[in-house]
């Protein structure tokens, strides 16, 4: 097996693992949360630009068009990041898998209608499947399934700014997670001096954790965009299931979350979708790739 494989595997196993570690830290608020993860993840990610030589490079290239490109990512993935700790800590780990696996056809819908891509019909089939799981889970839950479909649109609206942007994506990370940085300093200050932070206020251990956000939300971009470099894009298609089905498996049998058969219909539904996509895809991808047989050939 490749190094890139593993790199791929290793970032979705890391990603579908998340959950553990927020639960771990259920007691302290969703918001303080994302600000010691944005805090410190924009610390270690200049100690990586740094230490593999991008940083002049990175700065050089910043100028206020590209901050206005990237703060619309920052509010976006801000945005997840708040939506994805609060649900996991309120016991909703099974919707948030949902919502990472809805995202890859909601993605096929913002390039239809923002880039004009066209979709093949069996895309259009995968998204009419998928929907109609989505609005199963509705009419069942006697609710819109908003977690899901909050985590699904920013983050599909998310790689849509980011595909527009011109940085790598380490250097965009950090310069959107740097545009974040100050107001989330201040808010960690101002709970600081109100007397509700729970940092260097709950426990060394907690201490810890809140300073691991940033490792744990560095590390497996770093083996992620290590991985896009060297595997096919068919392969990350597929190894990218791996987080929110990691997420769905820990939701269900660790956190014994309720699932019962009719939510599973549900799923049942958008995991048919995805399988469709990712079959469909694939045979459109042998298509042209593959060469045209001569004549006499085969």
């Amino acid at each position: 097996m490749s190094k890139g494989i593993l790199c791929g595997i290793g970032a979705y196993l890391l990603w579908g693992l998340f959950p553990l570690y927020w639960k771990l830290l259920r007691h302290v608020s969703p918001f303080e949360l994302i600000g010691h993860r944005i805090v410190w993840s924009f610390l270690f990610l200049l100690l990586f630009l740094v230490g593999t030589r991008q940083f002049s490079r990175f700065y050089s290239a910043i100028s206020r068009r590209l901050c206005g490109i990237y703060l619309v990512a920052s509010v976006l993935i801000g945005a997840n990041w708040v939506m994805y700790v609060w649900a996991v800590n309120a016991g909703h780990v099974v919707e948030t898998s949902l919502g990472y696996f809805i995202n890859p056809l909601l993605n096929l819908l913002l390039g239809f209608f923002v880039f004009r891509e066209r979709l093949r019909p069996g895309q259009w089939l995968s998204i009419a499947i998928a929907a109609s799981g989505v609005i199963y889970l509705t009419i069942t839950f006697g609710r819109i399934p908003g977690i899901a479909l909050f985590l699904a649109g920013t983050f599909a609206t998310y790689g849509l700014v980011k595909k527009l942007a011109p940085l790598s994506p380490i250097q965009g990370l950090t310069l959107e997670i740097g545009l974040l940085f100050l107001p989330a300093l201040v808010y960690l200050f101002t709970l600081r001096g109100n007397g509700t932070m729970a940092f260097l206020n709950a426990g060394a251990g907690l201490d810890i954790l809140m300073i691991g956000a940033g490792v744990v939300t560095t590390i497996p971009l770093l083996l992620f965009a290590s991985a896009a470099r060297e595997v096919p894009l068919t392969i990350l298609g597929v190894l990218q299931y791996l987080a929110p089905t990691i997420q769905f498996i820990i939701g269900v049998f660790i956190f014994r979350e309720e699932f019962d058969s009719t939510r599973l219909v549900g799923f049942m539904l958008v995991w048919l979708a995805l399988l469709l996509f990712w079959l469909e895809s694939y045979r459109a991808r042998r298509v042209v790739v593959d060469p045209v047989p001569e004549l006499g050939e085969g």
